[in-house]
């Protein structure tokens, strides 16, 4: 059994969910080095989070970021606001969504459905690059 880790960063966006499959990939070559293992994605942020979801059509990800508005409304009545009235929503939707993956590894692939892929949802308005440390675990080819 083997361990490696690593530091990713994802280029800046603004609000919205974003498909980073192939981003964080290009970026963690080693995952073709694992006969059998785990890979956990910890994105290390507080006003974004990570999720799993289609990888085929946008609009899902476009409706998925009007649904999380809707689920989380700017207009609450936070009381957290000096970072900005997208600041607190970023951080339930963050909350409520999560910000760590585990994703089997089979073969030197992540092992994800036909039509999954790992999405960046960035939670706040102005553009924000992104950290994600990749720790992968398994049994080398």
């Amino acid at each position: 059994m083997s361990w490696f880790q690593k530091e990713v960063r994802l280029r800046s966006r603004g609000q919205g969910c974003y498909l980073v499959h192939s981003e964080i990939m290009e970026q963690v070559p080693e995952v073709k080095n694992i006969k059998l293992g785990m890979a956990n994605f910890f994105l290390q942020h507080t006003s974004a989070s990570l999720m799993i979801n289609e990888n085929c059509d946008p609009d899902v990800r476009t409706d998925m970021n009007m649904a999380l508005d809707k689920i989380v409304p700017e207009t609450l009545p936070y009381i957290h606001t000096d970072e900005g009235s997208d600041d607190m929503p970023g951080h339930v939707k963050s909350g409520l969504v999560g910000v760590s993956l585990n994703v089997p590894i089979t073969n030197g692939r992540l092992n994800l459905g036909t039509w999954q892929g790992i999405y960046l949802c960035e939670h706040r308005y102005a553009s924000h690059s992104r950290r994600v440390v990749v720790t992968i675990q398994g049994q080398p080819k």
